[in-house]
């Protein structure tokens, strides 16, 4: 069935919001620039503005009112349903193929027939497969290459919560074990391998994992494999994910494995802060050339963890995560990281970039994580404008992460850590600032500190902590950095040669 062709609007990021001021007589000119000096006024500007544009973003999410349609935040009329795009040549609805949306229908056979539908125009410039509004509740199905996957506003597909219905596969290869168990691995909800060209996009529709399951029984020890991804793409390229919502997965949410030109935006992910066991947000793992902006992540482990592969394996297997820009984010993670590196990072992580970024009611902001036995290395990594609010430690980097997946890995094959430089750090009601774990056989090498200053909740003397890193601090930045760091001024002139960068001042009691 065709569809209306439609221009689509250009996606929304998450931008800080507009005051449009009219018929005033301030003098901006001074009034704004006097404001903005005080830093306390502008982290209330950014907080307020960037929780209001997640709140209008996720109106579709939480204001829906009789019949599934949403209501304006403004008033008791309900919007009218957004007219669908035409993104491809050719667009099918998932109602053609005997779809049924109640929630209750299994419709793991018209995903098929609609993916296989659109396979068949994959020289003409592909298809489209329109999920309309209501619950399709299905079975784990595969995409194809040239497709794209329009989740309509207040659409929402539901994954089947009986473990039968998940195929089994083989271990990923560059971590040679199940992650949670040795031998298969339970497979992805929505899933795809060596594909081109793949879109998943909408009007902020749903794709939900209904993991709560999974959780408990994991908890319990019920399971016998590892628990499968919500969304994971295979040896592609070319994929774009954007405007919709992931929620409550099994396991990790969002997982490109060893993928090229990749583009996650305006996604926001869901899952319980607590009790909803290793539900990564996103987890780049040997991908190249990938792109994740204007995105809201809460979730019950790290929201963003790029990896490499665990151990031998992922020595072996060769493949680096690289060139990765990171920006416009605000996430929440109770339990793990805002933004994690590792740990399972074997084939190498390099030219990654973090800015703009607010962490918020978090564990640990920013990490990086490593241990003996793992290889590869870490390095050419940029943060930038980085806003902590709440959070217990800011920034950590630990080199004693002890998880293998077996007795097969060398433990003198120990990672590179070096190139990491941290700009624009600011925030309040952080307990630990900074935790710089290096080791005599992992140093920290070449780490640099710029523009900081952070707001803190525990009055220790030692809350900058450091051992085995060797770097610099520019500037003045609060609080007082380690004395592993050499110093130097604005002009970046040295003013104070470090004496030793073995120092150690860790206290993990804090």
């Amino acid at each position: 069935m065709m569809v209306e062709t439609l221009p689509l609007p250009l996606p929304l990021p998450l931008p800080l919001g507009r005051l449009q001021l009219q018929n005033t007589r301030l003098d901006l000119k001074r009034w704004v620039p006097a404001f903005l000096s005080s830093h306390k006024n502008l982290f209330t500007v950014l907080w307020i503005a960037a929780f209001a544009s997640v709140f209008i973003w996720q109106r579709n999410v939480v204001g829906l009112g009789a019949g599934g349609r949403a209501f304006s935040i403004f008033g008791g009329r309900p919007l009218p349903p957004r007219p669908l795009p035409m993104l491809r040549p050719v667009a099918f609805n998932l109602t053609d193929f005997g779809g049924v949306g109640d929630g209750l229908t299994l419709n793991t056979e018209a995903f098929e027939r609609a993916v296989l539908a659109v396979s068949k125009y994959g020289k003409r410039g592909g298809a489209q497969l329109n999920v309309p509004p209501g619950r399709w509740l299905t079975a784990p199905f595969n995409l194809t290459s040239h497709i794209t996957l329009f989740l309509a506003q207040d659409a929402e597909i539901l994954a089947i919560q009986d473990e039968k219905y998940w195929s089994l596969m083989p271990p990923l290869p560059s971590y040679g074990y199940g992650r949670e168990h040795p031998g298969p691995r339970y497979g992805s909800f929505i899933h795809g391998q060596n594909l081109k060209d793949v879109v998943i996009t909408g009007h902020n529709g749903t794709i939900n994992g209904q993991g709560q399951t999974w959780w408990k029984k994991y908890r319990q020890k019920l399971l016998n494999h590892t628990r499968g991804p919500l969304v994971q793409i295979m040896w592609s390229s070319d994929i774009v994910i954007s405007n919709i919502t992931l929620r409550d997965s099994p396991f990790w949410t969002l997982h490109p494995y060893d993928c090229k030109n990749v583009t996650i935006r305006n996604v926001t992910i869901l899952a319980p802060i607590f009790e909803a066991p290793n539900t990564d947000g996103i987890d780049p793992d040997s991908c190249e050339d990938m792109l994740i902006e204007d995105c809201y992540i809460s979730v019950g482990d790290d929201c963003i963890a790029i990896k490499s592969g665990w151990d031998q394996y992922g020595i072996a297997y060769g493949r680096p995560s690289m060139n990765i820009l990171i920006r416009n984010l605000v996430v929440r993670s109770m339990v793990s990281a805002g933004v994690s590196i590792g740990s399972e990072m074997s084939g190498g992580v390099s030219n990654v970039t973090v800015e703009n970024l607010l962490v918020w009611s978090s564990r640990r902001a920013v990490r990086i994580k490593t241990a003996p036995g793992r290889g590869g290395y870490v390095r050419q990594i940029a943060y930038r404008n980085l806003t902590f609010d709440d959070v217990r430690v800011g920034v950590v980097i630990k080199t004693d992460y002890n998880e293998h997946p077996d007795e097969g890995y060398d433990p003198k094959a120990v990672p590179i850590l070096e190139d990491i430089s941290f700009t624009g750090v600011h925030g309040q009601g952080v307990r630990v600032p900074v935790r710089v774990h290096g080791s005599e056989e992992i140093p920290v090498r070449n780490v640099t500190f710029r523009d900081m200053s952070v707001g803190l909740t525990y009055k220790k003397k030692h809350i900058f902590q450091c051992a085995f890193v060797q770097g610099r601090v520019i500037g003045t930045i609060f609080p007082a950095p380690c004395e592993n760091l050499d110093r130097y001024d604005e002009q970046e002139r040295l003013v104070k040669k470090s004496n030793s960068q073995n120092i150690t001042d860790i206290d993990y009691d804090f």
